[in-house]
């Protein structure tokens, strides 16, 4: 099948390439085609830790090689964002501190690569932060970046996790039918690393899935779902889903036994369920199933 990004560059060579002082590449002996960028940041921008699961669980499923790390002192205070020490067999372990890792894998039933992006939002100087990013993404020649996040909403945990967000340009969204954001406010790294990439020329999309609040306490199973659901309209990718479908089901039992325990809190929740399926009574119809339809075929020709 034809690749589904435009004008297919020329194959891409990385080996240990120093983009940024801090941030040195390991070496991959192995053309980069066309790589696509996917991030997310544990913290502000990950509720429920749905964004930051749904990037490990790429890795995981995909088997991503590390390439490199940016330098923690630059970015990170560890008053607020700590290191992390183990003890074994009675000896203290290395510590780990908190960095931003870059993986890179080639899917099996993808023509391209991914590069994946995780680590915890940073607590200082994001406008050099987003230049170090945007610097290993050119050298890399990503011509793609999506980017994962999660807020709290109310929104009932016994329906599908709405996932919104923005894409630049704005054509790149409608064609995957992405549920355009209408927010204004403060914003977090994702929102920051988004204006950059898309300024630079970068095909650029943000992806919002909204967690119940009254679930806010992470894991949350089925919004990393479904935000992987949405990211393999943009990375052009089929997703292995592993046993995620599985862990949704068993999260929404839980969820159902926690609230039925408490009668004020189950009748918030049909309250959020009958206001929810007000609002989204039209998508009944014949329109939405041929939306579903277009948003599958798509995806077919693109991997």
């Amino acid at each position: 099948m034809r690749n589904g990004f435009p004008g297919m560059a020329a194959p891409h060579r990385v080996g240990g390439v120093h983009v940024q002082e801090g941030a040195v590449m390991f070496k991959l002996d192995r053309e980069l085609v066309e790589p696509v960028m996917v991030a997310a940041f544990e913290g502000w921008n990950d509720a429920g830790e749905a964004a930051s699961l749904a990037v490990e669980h790429l890795s995981d499923m995909w088997g991503a090689q590390e390439l490199c790390a940016l330098a923690p002192d630059d970015y990170y205070d560890f008053q607020v964002t700590r290191p992390r020490m183990s003890v074994v067999e009675g000896r203290l372990g290395e510590v780990e501190w908190p960095t931003t890792r870059v993986r890179v894998v080639r899917p099996s039933n993808a023509r391209h690569d991914v590069v994946l992006v995780s680590g915890p939002e940073p607590n200082l100087r994001w406008r050099s932060y987003t230049a170090d990013l945007l610097a290993i993404a050119r050298e890399l020649g990503v011509r793609r970046i999506v980017l994962l996040g999660s807020l709290l909403a109310d929104a009932p945990h016994t329906r599908p996790v709405p996932v919104s967000g923005m894409a630049s340009p704005p054509e790149l969204g409608a064609r995957h039918g992405l549920d355009p954001s209408t927010y204004s406010g403060p914003t977090g790294i994702v929102g920051v690393v988004h204006e950059r990439f898309d300024a630079a020329g970068i095909e650029t999309v943000s992806l919002w899935a909204a967690i119940p609040h009254y679930v806010a306490h992470p894991p949350c199973p089925k919004a990393t779902l479904a935000l992987l659901s949405r990211v393999q309209d943009f990375v052009g990718a089929e997703v292995p889903f592993g046993d995620l479908p599985e862990e949704s089901v068993s999260w929404e039992s839980d969820v159902d036994s926690l609230t039925a325990e408490d009668e004020d809190i189950a009748a918030y929740v049909r309250g959020l369920e009958e206001a929810k399926d007000t609002v989204d009574l039209p998508e009944a119809s014949g329109d939405a199933i041929a939306r579903e339809f277009e948003r599958y075929l798509r995806r077919e020709d693109e991997t």
